[in-house]
This record gives C-alpha cells, structure tokens and sequence, in this order.
C-alpha cells in the first residue's frame, strides 16, 4: 500500500501529535506525587486547555486515567496498572532474576531490589519486601534519580563518564542532604564504585536508610542492578560483610544460570 505523500520525514516516519500528548500526559500523570488538576496539566505540558480536556476525558472513558473523588483532580487509571504489571510480568530479566531474589530475602530478611536505568533514572522492577517492622520499599514502577541511588551508581559506573554525562539532566537535583550534586564528586563516585565492584547508597536517597548493589550484566551491557536495602539502625560491619557476600553469591549463581 502507497503511503500518503507527507507521510514522512527526512527517512523517518512523523509522530503523530495526539500521541505524543497521550503519551506525555501518562508519564507527567506517573511521575506526579499528587493527582493534578486540568489546569496543571495544561500549564505543565503547554497543551491548549480545550485539547488537554478532551485528551482527558477520553483516558478518563477508557479507564487509563480516573477522576479523584471531588471530580476536579486526574491520576492514572487501573488500565495503566494492569500495563505495568503485564510489563513487568513478561520481563525475561525479572523471570532471571525473581527466585534468586527470594533466596536473598530469605537469607538476609532485608528489602531486595531489581532495577532498570531509563534515561537519568532508575526504575524499580521488582521488589522483596523485608520481614522487619522497620523497612522502606520502593513498589515496582517507582522511579528514583539514577546519581542518588546505590543501583543507579553500580549501573552508571560500568559505562564511560561521556555517556553518563550525556544522559544526566543540568542539575543534579538533591534528594536529601547527603545527595551527591556535582558532576565531579559522582564521577570521584563511580571510579570509586568501579574499583570497588559494589555501590552504597549512604543515606543519599532515603534518610537512615542504607543501600548496597551490585551491577548485573545481561547480553553484554548493564542495565540492571540488584540491591539489600536497610536501616543503619540494623547495620554493623560484619551484618553489611554478609550482605554483600550474599549479593555477590547471588550475581554468581546468575551469570552461571545464564
């Protein structure tokens, strides 16, 4: 079949603009702490407000977004959580990864992490959450910058400082005081992770909360980091000695799966 003259560009095929607001709008609406109102939506995306309502009602019908109870505020819909989770479920690495997962949560009691690098963040793919009362988890889907988390800098620090400046946003913005800003001190970082062969999170991305990971190599490349999280509370040198001798265990028996 003929294509319509126009239908293309330089070689590549034009988007399409309603897609690209369909697409912004889910992942500002992901990303958003908070439901958002119609006028943050327009306001934050520059979608006229007549096209950004019609674009909502539409979600709205279709179930990828839902009204908030007073009728006036957007958040994703349960069609969206359904996508994730298929997402996630039909994942080959999270397929690799998942029962050496429960081995660690079992053997530690601690959170348990997998984690992808998309763009200047991490994702969150799968979780273990720990037997203990006081814990932090971060849900799969959650995204955290890549330069404040101990799976983002075990990812970042196996590929070369062009290509991880390339990616990083202008500001490293801050996720609590002991968060890394500068390019120099995470490029110090990285180096330090490299010769190390392990990355910590020290309090960086959640207060008196401790992180230790460890870069997995699928195909070649690292995309994905696995990681024991834990409150420093619970912390002393020979508990972080087993946890990272169970870590390493754990990528061993992975790469002799593979």
């Amino acid at each position: 079949m003929a294509e319509p003259d126009g239908s293309r560009d330089g070689g590549r095929v034009r988007s399409v603009k309603s897609a690209d607001r369909t697409i912004a709008l889910l992942e500002y609406l992901s990303a958003a702490e908070a439901p958002r109102s119609l006028r943050e939506v327009t306001e934050s995306l520059a979608i006229p407000r007549a096209s950004a309502y019609a674009l909502l009602v539409t979600l709205v019908r279709t179930g990828w977004v839902e009204l908030t109870e007073n009728g006036s505020n957007y958040r994703l819909g349960i069609r969206a959580l359904r996508a994730g989770a298929a997402y996630v479920e039909h994942d080959d690495v999270v397929r690799r990864v998942q029962p050496v997962m429960n081995d660690l949560s079992d053997k530690l009691g601690e959170t348990i992490h997998l984690a992808r690098l998309d763009g200047h963040e991490i994702v969150y793919l799968a979780t273990c959450p720990s037997r203990h009362s006081l814990a932090v988890v971060s849900k799969p889907g959650r995204r955290l910058p890549c330069w404040a988390t101990g799976l983002g800098k075990a990812i970042l620090a196996h590929r070369p400082w062009p290509e991880v400046d390339a990616l990083l946003p202008a500001t490293l913005t801050p996720r609590t005081e002991n968060s890394l800003t500068s390019r120099e001190a995470l490029r110090d970082e990285l180096t330090t992770v490299a010769r190390r062969g392990h990355a910590v999170d020290e309090q960086e991305s959640t207060l008196g909360l401790r992180c230790f990971a460890l870069p997995l190599r699928f195909g070649g490349a690292v995309h994905e980091a696995l990681s024991c999280s834990v409150p420093i509370v619970r912390l002393d040198p020979a508990r972080e000695a087993a946890i990272l001798t169970a870590l390493h265990a754990a990528r061993d028996r992975l790469d002799a799966e593979a």
